[in-house]
């Protein structure tokens, strides 16, 4: 059950935050100016491609890595394909998990490797068989890592991932989903792939991102009281259901997956996620059924006080501008509130493709947080 009374207390709030998380979330943009600066130190201003990859590989352990190839191969779109190396292994810790290369990997593309721990032989692995290969590596990892050393063997480029001095302290790892870890790892990325033509994301550019996302920890922050804080109304709106998020615009779609692991990893919820319009015919039979919050299968008499209430579905919309004015926005709420089930909607200030991103990804963490927190997971 969500303790909502929490969310309009800051101090509980801080309390309940043993990971940081809130931090995190209010650090994004300071995150993002980290990591461009280290960047520049590492070298990638001064490098001087040949031209652009045949494509792009990505590999990482957790949903960071996961979704900073989603984020990517979005902003790339058809100029370069881009190909996110999934893990083997017998279990999620570092030193079981595995990469390899496919087949027809060689001189003619990028490796690029991005972990928040920098501990995984398997990655270091991955290096070494990069540059047997010929293929050119740059990896993103704490300083003084093991992969630091690895990235030196295969002659690449290593760039030190952007930390805070909390997080050195007694505090458990950051998860994966954290915010802070995305965006620690995301823009060293961004301004390698500008530099080679991949994508736009300029050094003014990324100074957007990180002012968009200042100006949402400004509107999100604990502080903040629910009824003027997005994060916090969408939090106590998706408490005790199942959330769907359907999402619209190029950007919104790795927003509402990254939203949906978020809530997995954060608050341990589960989500179901699609892109308009095909979202309506996937989800039109759920929401038709027992999950639509008119619904009530159970007998009328049960005990509603002893019981826990039934799970309902939620919809909750991610938009950006989509192409052309066209929008299936109008139908999707058809479908939903025929169906008798709540809908929010989120929906970002004008600006380029990286800053609404970036705003969609900075309020939906804020959300997933309090959720997280409000519900004591």
């Amino acid at each position: 059950m969500l303790d909502e009374s929490l969310l309009d207390t800051p101090e509980a709030l801080a309390d309940a935050d043993r990971r940081a998380l809130l931090r995190g979330a209010a650090e994004a943009g300071a995150r993002v100016r980290t990591a461009a600066r280290y960047a520049v130190e590492a070298g990638v201003g001064q490098l001087k491609p040949d031209g652009r990859p045949r494509a792009v590989l990505i590999a990482g352990p957790g949903a960071a890595a996961t979704c900073a190839a989603d984020l990517i191969g979005t902003l790339a779109g058809a100029a370069c394909p881009v190909t996110r190396l999934a893990p083997t292994g017998v279990a999620p810790a570092a030193g079981a998990l595995r990469w390899d290369l496919p087949g027809w990997a060689g001189s003619l593309d990028l490796l690029l490797i991005a972990t928040p721990d920098g501990s995984e032989p398997g990655l270091s692995l991955l290096a070494e068989q990069a540059y047997r290969r010929g293929c050119t590596v740059v990896a993103v990892a704490p300083a003084g890592a093991p992969l630091t050393e690895s990235s030196g063997v295969a002659h690449g480029l290593f760039v030190p991932m952007a930390t805070a001095p909390y997080e050195q302290d007694d505090l458990p790892p950051a998860a994966a989903s954290a915010p802070g870890v995305l965006w620690a790892l995301l823009t060293p990325l961004l301004a390698l792939l500008d530099r080679i033509a991949l994508l736009s994301a300029p050094a003014d550019a990324l100074e957007k991102v990180a002012d968009r996302l200042d100006r949402v920890a400004e509107r999100c922050g604990p502080a903040v009281a629910t009824y003027s804080n997005p994060a916090k109304t969408l939090a106590a709106e998706l408490a005790d259901t199942l959330p769907v998020v359907w999402t619209e615009g190029v950007s919104a779609g790795p927003a509402g997956r990254r939203f949906a692991a978020a809530l997995a990893e954060l608050s341990g919820r589960p989500a179901l996620v699609a892109e308009l319009p095909e979202a309506l015919a996937e989800h039109s039979a759920l929401l038709a059924g027992p999950l639509a919050a008119g619904a009530d299968p159970d007998d009328f008499f049960r005990d509603r006080v002893e019981e826990p209430p039934a799970l309902h579905a939620r919809v909750v919309l991610l938009r950006d501008r989509p192409l052309g004015g066209l929008t299936a926005a109008p139908a999707a709420r058809d479908l939903a509130l025929g169906n008798d089930t709540p809908i929010s909607e989120l929906e970002p200030e004008p600006g380029d493709e990286l800053e609404t991103l970036a705003e969609l990804i900075a309020v939906t963490d804020f959300a997933a947080v309090y959720l997280a927190l409000a519900s004591g997971a």
